[in-house]
């Protein structure tokens, strides 16, 4: 940033970061409202056109397994524009698709670009921003992801109503401006010595930290399926009033973020991850079992703080403790966050089929045990720079 810049244009790339903490969820989530507009346009089913969140949430997963190591080895700020760029692209892609081949090759390769933005903001939100008020600044974050979540079914739907392709007009429209912004000065720069390696990012500790993310998204976040299911059973209730109850967890999310930063920051990240882990068992007991539609509601709302803590927790653990390559370790914790959400229908289903409720107690009791079992402390999370292991040799 030139040295005569005003005050906003040095905030400008600042609240750039935020702002790309919305597009990603949704980027992915904006089609979920449309999927018979989509079909009815390309002549598939509503159930093929699902396809389409499958195409950019797989790619997303997958890639971002090294997705932060790479874009740190090229330089996070020119990895986050091009990826910003591309996403501009394939978003006028999908915009202008006549074939639901081609919008599904478009969204594969929207989950790819946002493979890269997202661990990259972190690791650059991390190095702007001062150890003491880094969970501050991660609830900030995921405030505006839950509300990219949360909004995304609305604005789609509402776009719909005219044309579902006016959508990714705007999408494309936002990510052009994210790139525009770019990343802040001094984001860009690794510790003297230090490489961003593979290795550096599948450390022992940061793979425990993203098993417990692996579980804490996969038993808990992710188990709005199981819950849709359970009000559908249970209760009869239709499908706007599921999706009613079900939103409740994303707006407590979004609502409780900027606490949960707080909280990190007074009292750890460490201490914040466990104590999401056990209310959310003792809230996810509620919502399996309790008979009464008003607790069901209240219990699932609640999780939506619980996965906070656990989340955002886990960010500010790994983003504190992994200098050098932050963008490659986060990368890792939250592929593998994103791997447990995949994986949960499948696990899960055919527990409730014979018996609802322990398909609820059995995450419940996954989670109990893996998060305090296998959570690292702060001080394995943290790398001895090459300066001290020659010193120590």
């Amino acid at each position: 940033m030139r040295p005569g810049a005003g005050p906003w244009a040095r905030r400008l790339p600042v609240l750039g970061l935020y702002a790309g903490g919305f597009l990603g969820p949704f980027g992915g989530g904006v089609v979920a409202s449309m999927l018979p507009e989509l079909g009815g346009d390309f002549g598939v089913s509503p159930g093929t056109a699902a396809l389409s969140l499958t195409a950019y949430l797989v790619p997303f997963g997958v890639v971002m397994l090294f997705s932060g190591t790479l874009g740190e080895r090229w330089g996070p700020r020119r990895a986050v524009r091009v990826a910003y760029v591309t996403y501009v692209v394939v978003s006028a892609v999908c915009a202008l698709a006549t074939t639901f081949d081609v919008f599904l090759v478009g969204r594969a390769v929207q989950g790819v670009a946002n493979a890269f933005t997202t661990p990259l903001l972190l690791a650059a939100l991390a190095a702007v921003t001062p150890t003491e008020r880094l969970g501050r600044a991660l609830g900030w974050f995921a405030s505006l992801q839950a509300a990219g979540q949360t909004s995304a079914p609305l604005l789609g739907g509402l776009a719909a109503e005219v044309s579902w392709r006016w959508a990714f007009v705007g999408v494309a429209g936002i990510a052009a401006a994210l790139a525009v912004l770019g990343l802040p000065p001094g984001t860009g720069e690794r510790a003297a010595g230090a490489t961003a390696s593979l290795c550096s990012a599948w450390r022992p500790a940061v793979l425990r930290a993203g098993v417990v993310a692996l579980v804490g998204w996969g038993c808990l976040g992710g188990l709005s399926f199981l819950v849709a299911m359970r009000l559908d059973d249970e209760f009869a209730l239709g499908a706007a009033g599921r999706g009613l109850l079900l939103t409740g967890y994303g707006v407590v999310g979004l609502l409780t973020a900027r606490l949960v930063g707080r909280a990190i920051d007074r009292f750890g990240a460490r201490r914040c991850v466990l104590a999401g882990a056990a209310s959310g068992v003792m809230l996810l007991v509620v919502v399996g079992s309790a008979p009464w539609l008003p607790v069901v509601g209240l219990a699932w709302a609640g999780t939506g703080a619980a996965t906070q803590l656990i989340l955002v927790g886990l960010n500010a653990l790994v983003l504190a403790g992994s200098a050098g390559n932050r963008g490659g370790a986060v990368s890792v914790v939250q592929a593998l966050r994103f791997l447990g959400g995949a994986a949960s229908p499948a696990v899960f289903v055919p527990v409730y089929l014979p018996h609802p409720t322990a398909a609820f107690l059995l995450p419940a009791a996954v989670l109990a045990v893996v998060a305090p079992l296998l959570l690292p402390r702060p001080a394995a999370m943290a790398v001895r720079q090459p300066a001290e292991r020659s010193r120590t040799s």
